[in-house]
């Protein structure tokens, strides 16, 4: 089983607009039973809250199912537990280190990529936060984009 964790700061916004939409294009593609999804947040101020209700509203627009999602905040397990960690921007990046278990020999740690950086075209390589921004539409095409990229990087790399 492949292992996806999107990770954002709080785990109300943008890692689960990701966890939903890329469940919903695994699903499309018959990859559920190989891919597993979930996200997390590196910081604990909304844990066992739901997405933000502008998550929930765009995602609702799109006809993608957000049910069941809460959130949490990433754990040193999670290193070694999922296949593919995906940050929403490079301070994401910087904060899972501080999460990050002492390297065991021979251990399989989990890949960690910036989800733009399955995005070539766009220069910045950070999704907004649209917590301070407000602007779901953008984040949510940044995030469809990126995930049908993202999709088709796994299947190829796991042969699928």
């Amino acid at each position: 089983m492949i292992q996806v964790l999107f990770v954002c700061l709080g785990n109300i916004c943008r890692s689960p607009m990701a966890e939903a939409v890329f469940r919903h294009q695994v699903n499309k593609a018959g990859l559920d039973a190989v891919i597993a999804i979930d996200s997390a947040g590196t910081g604990d101020w909304h844990i066992g809250h739901p997405p933000h209700q502008g998550t929930r509203d765009i995602l609702d627009q799109y006809q993608i199912n957000h049910k069941g999602l809460i959130a949490r905040e990433v754990k040193s397990d999670d290193f070694v537990q999922y296949t593919y960690i995906i940050a929403m921007d490079q301070s994401n990046v910087t904060n899972l280190a501080s999460f990050a278990p002492a390297l065991v020999e021979g251990e399989k740690r989990a890949a960690i990529h910036k989800l733009l950086d399955f995005a070539p075209d766009r220069t910045d390589k950070n999704v907004p936060d649209p917590y301070y921004t407000g602007n779901f539409q953008k984040v949510y095409e940044m995030v469809e984009e990126s995930c049908e990229r993202l999709l088709a990087f796994i299947v190829e790399k796991e042969n699928l």
